[in-house]
């Protein structure tokens, strides 16, 4: 109980939610990809092998949880597995399934809600399916970040974009309020909105940043409505803060690489923050709404000139750096593959993919050292005390669409003295 508590996005972490890529990654053929929200179909070996990186790297930080193992620990209590299987059938159309998923073990339970469920075709209607699934598998569960998220000492659960990642945001909002590890306060929009498809609350994690106990910075775009936003507002209205400060990002619709504010901006340490110039830095037609809110009310709603400079007068005064460089060309081929999707793992320490070679070089420029993950693993180098990046092996992971910030779900950090 109370190991719950995120109030920056560069605090030396402590403790951070992942999940190891599974064969729900590897159920997936070309022609059902784009329903899975991927571009393209991963190699599951090659995509593991990576990620062991990943994981070794923040293993060598901090106390790493994996979903499943969290997942298989909470079935363990009756009540709570009859519970979380009577959610899910109902919500996803199967109630048939309950007694069978109730009669599996614990970790077979976790694997089939993970990996999914093959259809039993005893009826006509199944028999002429073409569906391979009664329950699909989760073939975006390793971007851990989207379905629940950190603020402060609570967790305010995901409302996801697409019903192919509902159950991702069911499973995390269970983890959060039954494991012991955690035991906290959920904000959960699907507990008290209208239960419909067509519900206009959309939030997911990638969009939303935590830059300090007074200020949250939210993308609004495919994935996060405003009135998602105006679900977040509610709930910062019913703490009655003092003071606190939400700026909005507007983003564009398209391509695909710019579903979450952090695929476009990203905060490195009290001084940088990682940009994707042509939206972040460009004169165009994304607004940037600066929200002003105190004691249960909304005193303020201005539209101002752009992120950064709302940020400054706000006090966090950070140097760009842009992904891809200055070339228009590699900044568009590098934001494509995560470049601008970095995770601090303690201030100016951060972690990214080693494919984005000219992101990674103007980090350098910046004065950040640049340590390949198989080093820091194997013990060739020691962790480092300064600005550094961190470079993982991504040529497979990337292909997912997210990067190191979208595959780690942060729930405790240090505290920042801005």
């Amino acid at each position: 109980m109370g190991f719950v508590n995120v109030c920056s996005e560069i605090g030396t972490l402590e403790g951070v939610i992942i999940h190891t890529p599974g064969q729900e990654v590897e159920k997936m053929t070309p022609e059902n990809a784009e329903r899975a929200l991927y571009s393209d179909i991963l190699n599951l070996s090659v995509a593991r092998e990576e990620y062991k990186q990943f994981e070794g790297v923040l293993a060598r930080f901090c106390t790493t949880y994996d979903v499943k193992n969290l997942l298989t620990e909470i079935l363990r209590q009756p009540d709570v597995k009859r519970q979380l299987l009577s959610v899910i059938c109902e919500s996803e159309g199967v109630p048939e399934l309950f007694d069978y998923m109730f009669s599996l073990s614990d970790e077979e339970t976790s694997r089939q809600l993970m990996e999914g469920v093959d259809i039993k075709r005893d009826n006509l209607t199944k028999y002429l399916s073409n569906e391979r699934y009664s329950l699909a598998p989760l073939h975006n569960f390793f971007f851990t970040r989207d379905a629940s998220i950190t603020l402060f000492d609570k967790v305010l659960i995901g409302k996801m974009a697409s019903i192919v990642r509902h159950r991702e945001s069911v499973i995390m909002d269970f983890i959060f309020r039954f494991h012991p590890e955690f035991g906290v306060k959920t904000y959960n929009p699907a507990r008290n909105l209208p239960k419909t498809a067509l519900s206009p609350v959309r939030i997911e994690g990638g969009d939303v940043l935590v830059l300090s106990d007074q200020v949250l910075i939210i993308g609004t775009g495919i994935r996060t409505s405003t009135q998602g936003i105006d679900y977040i507002i509610e709930a910062i209205k019913s703490e009655k803060r003092e003071l606190f400060h939400l700026i909005v990002q507007e983003l564009p619709e398209s391509p695909e690489s710019f579903i979450h504010l952090d695929m476009v901006f990203t905060i490195l340490d009290k001084a940088y923050c990682m940009v994707y110039e042509p939206v972040i830095l460009a004169h165009n037609r994304f607004r940037t709404i600066h929200i002003t809110i105190s004691g249960g009310n909304v005193l303020s709603i201005e539209t101002v000139p752009d992120l950064l400079s709302v940020l400054k007068k706000l006090g966090y005064a950070f140097k760009p750096i842009c992904c891809g460089g200055s070339d228009s060309w590699n900044q568009e081929r590098e934001q494509w593959h995560s470049g601008a999707n970095f995770f601090a793992v303690s201030p100016g320490i951060v972690l990214g993919y080693d494919r984005n070679v000219h992101t990674i070089e103007e980090l350098n420029k910046n004065g950040f050292e640049v340590i390949p993950a198989k080093d820091l693993i194997s013990g060739t180098c020691s962790l480092p005390q300064n600005r550094a990046v961190i470079t993982i092996a991504g040529a497979e992971l990337a292909r997912g669409g997210g990067g190191a910030r979208c595959m780690s779900m942060p729930v405790r950090r240090k505290k920042v003295d801005w």
